[in-house]
């Protein structure tokens, strides 16, 4: 079975749950599972419930046992909605997310059966607007991983999800992560995910943590030395190091406000990791007062930058998407979009 990047992922998922079948992404720790889960929930108005199957044991799936008059039986946990129950408000229903479904024992993956096949808990059906998606990490991730049995295998439909660098920083720009981030892993989409089940270093770079990294640096116009450490925490030492040179890139920059008054004569930046950081400060600091002086300075750029700051620019301000200027340029680039 070969790897799909994110975007095929999601495609994926809605063909299986339109098919009312239960699917199971497999992938490597912090590459975006629960996002993508996330991100299926909003495209279906579904509330979501997230459940941890490595924290479960098999009651908390089946039931608890009660007694009523002569007979004995299992009441379900208030976790799961069944049919009868009110949808939540404001929503179509439910999508329960399996999440570490292999790093459970193989007893909650016994009881997990009946939920996955007969979408039931205990005697009792779910409500039938819920959507069921599991998640689980590699076994050679050097994660805590149980094998699934055969016949859990049987009852899902599996795909195994490998990081992309163009369809997260698609993600990034949309979700407000820093463009500086977003600029770095344009100009070294490796080091998204730098993951190594044998690695020395406490942590390591991967979708995950670059999100991390986004939120410590938000508030900084510029990295402090001192805070590198701090930033080697988050992503680790190497990625922290690297990505803390890259941004004094954004020190030799044209002052935007020089690219505003002058777009077509301030200066012009020429190598790649420098075009990467332009292409950032354009999209982070467009407006609608400043859209036509920055389009005029884009235009200047080489094609390939146009487009990844045409791009990054409707992400982050979707607004732009309705001037004249903007129209025209994204018009004119339009087979290379």
């Amino acid at each position: 079975m070969d790897a799909v990047k994110p975007s095929v992922a999601t495609e994926y998922l809605v063909d299986a749950l339109k098919a009312r079948l239960v699917p199971m992404i497999h992938g490597s720790p912090g590459i975006g599972k629960s996002d993508i889960v996330l991100q299926v929930a909003r495209q279906f108005n579904l509330q979501v419930i997230d459940l941890r199957l490595s924290q479960c044991d098999p009651t908390d799936l089946n039931g608890f046992p009660t007694i009523t008059g002569e007979r004995a039986g299992y009441k379900p946990m208030d976790t799961f909605p069944l049919e009868g129950d009110e949808l939540p408000e404001g929503k179509d229903g439910w999508l329960l997310f399996l999440d570490e479904m292999n790093s459970a024992p193989t007893s909650v993956q016994a009881a997990a059966y009946k939920i996955t096949l007969d979408k039931a808990v205990g005697n009792k059906k779910l409500h039938p607007n819920v959507a069921i998606i599991c998640a689980g990490n590699l076994e050679t991730d050097g994660a805590i991983v149980n094998r699934l049995s055969t016949a859990t295998q049987s009852r899902l439909v599996h795909m195994e999800l490998q990081p992309d660098s163009k369809d997260w920083i698609e993600w990034a720009q949309n979700n407000d992560i820093d463009y500086r981030i977003t600029s770095y892993i344009g100009f070294r989409p490796k080091n998204l995910h730098l993951f190594d089940p044998d690695h020395s270093d406490k942590t390591f770079a991967c979708p995950r943590t670059w999100a991390f990294a986004s939120r410590l640096i938000r508030n900084w116009d510029s990295i402090p030395y001192n805070r590198v450490n701090l930033l080697a925490g988050v992503i680790g030492e190497g990625p922290a190091n690297e990505f803390y040179q890259f941004t004094k890139i954004f020190d030799r920059l044209p002052d935007i406000n020089k690219i505003e008054s002058s777009p077509t004569s301030a200066a012009l930046p020429d190598d790649p990791g420098t075009l990467y950081a332009m292409a950032g400060v354009l999209a982070e600091n467009v407006c609608e007062a400043n859209v036509s002086a920055l389009l005029k300075y884009t235009d200047r750029l080489p094609k390939e930058f146009q487009v990844i700051t045409i791009k990054d620019m409707s992400r982050r301000f979707p607004k732009i998407m309705g001037h004249d200027a903007f129209m025209e340029k994204a018009t004119e680039l339009a087979q290379l979009l």
